[in-house]
């Protein structure tokens, strides 16, 4: 059983319905819909798109929601691409999009505060961090200023607009990502990350208009420097290395990701590592050496989830992305360090009795050679505990909840499937038993470890841990 998760971007190579139950057979558990992008009606087929081709293999698949966030942009260009070449001078006029309509010389961003935020000899990047320009002049009453190229390129209409440092005005969460908030939920998505957060706040405040978990993107080092406040305040991470490899000294972002995925460890929150994994698939049948050295690497610091961007969402080959991302999760995870994981890796909560339950139930798995974890659950709270830990057996999610199935499959060597709700404990650990066998999980004679709350039928009450045989 493969136990890290796999994210995949779903775009124009993916939304076949053939392709994408292809991906789904080959590991996809969480798939993921970049908001940047496409109108709420593409939005609500490629979410059907998923349901059905999950419902045809027959494994749950979480549909991931990735909002844009406080993202500056370019506005329309024509003709759509220009070249900026070192030395040019480029106007900016930052406001709505509006009928403005830029080329070379002038060119629109999609924020009227930039302006004030923005100081002469200031950087800011245009695509993906190619292009470098440095401000010259500020007119911040008329909402404009003015930069000279230092490294040149071509930009495309609508492309993203980087500038490191911290800017305070803009907001934490746009009104567009509301509206993209409340269409999302309408579709029934699953979780929800936040783009370019900065600071807890950024998360609590969307946390007030959604009851689904939010996954915290990190891309930028006011972030970096906040990161365990974020993390408390989130669900989720997600080591977003693509725009923190702008804002930051590309050559620290590999020792970032390594503490924030050891930070997400320790405080038992769900991680993804993000961008470029099997970049040179989007073209090549066949990843570089370096690229399956990095998912291996991720692997290895602990993250839950990897995942796939333009492979899955533009590549040639998104089946080839998907089994390869696999193949390597499988073989890495032969070498993982689960002894040490066990003891090390989450710092335990003592005012909290489901943290010291999840740790103990994993040292009994591997005291007493059990053949797997069986964790009921409501919330999907006491599983990611026991996940956090890392045991060495597999960990068997049973809820009645749909939406708790689903999210499970973000969760590191978590399987998961629904049964139904009982108020009483014995009935929920004989009914959980009975479950993983008519799964064909487990076998008649295994011995198991179960987990459970009291009084049943209560979120957050894990308390109980025994060894039963099937």
């Amino acid at each position: 059983m493969r136990r890290t998760k796999i994210v995949a971007t779903i775009g124009p190579a993916s939304r076949d319905p053939e392709t994408l139950a292809r991906m789904v057979e080959a590991g996809v558990d969480v798939a993921r819909l970049n908001f940047s992008h496409g109108s709420i009606d593409e939005h609500a087929e490629n979410v059907q798109l998923v349901r059905d081709a999950a419902n045809r293999v027959g494994r749950p698949v979480a549909v991931l929601q990735d909002l844009p966030g406080p993202k500056l942009r370019l506005g329309r260009l024509h003709p759509d691409t220009v070249e900026l070449k070192p030395g040019d001078s480029v106007a900016f006029t930052c406001g709505p999009d509006g009928e403005f309509v830029g080329d070379e010389h002038r060119m629109s961003i999609t924020w009227a505060g930039l302006a004030d935020a923005i100081a002469p000899g200031e950087v800011l990047y245009l695509a993906d961090g190619s292009i470098r320009l440095r401000t010259t002049q500020v007119r911040a009453g008329d909402c404009e200023f003015e930069a000279e190229v230092e490294v040149g390129g071509v930009v495309s209409s609508r492309q993203g607009v980087n500038v490191p440092g911290e800017v305070d005005q803009l907001p934490s969460v746009p009104d567009e990502d509301l509206q993209h908030l409340r269409n999302g939920e309408r579709l029934g998505v699953d979780m929800i990350a936040l783009s370019f957060v900065r600071r807890p706040e950024d998360v609590t405040a969307l946390r007030k208009h959604t009851r689904s978990p939010l996954i915290a993107k990190i891309e930028k080092p006011q972030a970096v420097a906040r990161a365990e406040e974020i993390l408390r305040a989130a669900d989720c991470v997600m080591v977003a290395r693509g725009d923190l490899g702008i804002e930051m000294p590309i050559e620290e972002v590999p020792i970032v990701q390594k503490k924030l995925l050891s930070l997400a460890g320790s405080l038992a929150r769900p991680s993804i590592t993000a961008t470029q994994m099997l970049d040179s698939m989007v073209r090549s049948s066949r990843p570089t050496r370096a690229e399956v050295a990095d998912v291996a690497n991720a692997i290895l610091d602990g993250t839950d989830a990897v995942m796939l961007s333009q492979e899955t969402a533009v590549g040639e080959y998104p089946v080839g992305a998907v089994a390869m991302m696999a193949a390597v999760a499988k073989e890495t995870e032969k070498v993982a360090p689960y002894d040490r994981w066990v003891e090390t890796r989450v710092k335990r909560d003592k005012r909290d009795p489901a943290y010291t339950v999840a740790h103990s139930a994993c040292v009994a798995a591997r005291e007493l050679g059990l053949d797997a974890l069986v964790v009921p659950t409501l919330s999907g709270r006491s599983v990611r505990l026991v996940s956090a830990h890392r045991p060495d057996v597999p960990i068997l999610a049973l809820s009645p909840g749909r939406e708790t199935v689903r999210r499970c499959g973000l969760m590191w060597g978590v399987r998961a499937a629904s049964m139904r709700r009982h108020e009483i404990t014995e009935a929920l650990i004989a009914d959980a038993c009975r479950r993983v066998i008519e799964l064909g999980w487990c076998k008649a004679g295994m011995r198991v470890g179960v987990t459970a709350g009291l009084p049943s039928g209560r979120p957050g009450t894990t308390s109980l841990f025994q060894v039963q045989e099937l």
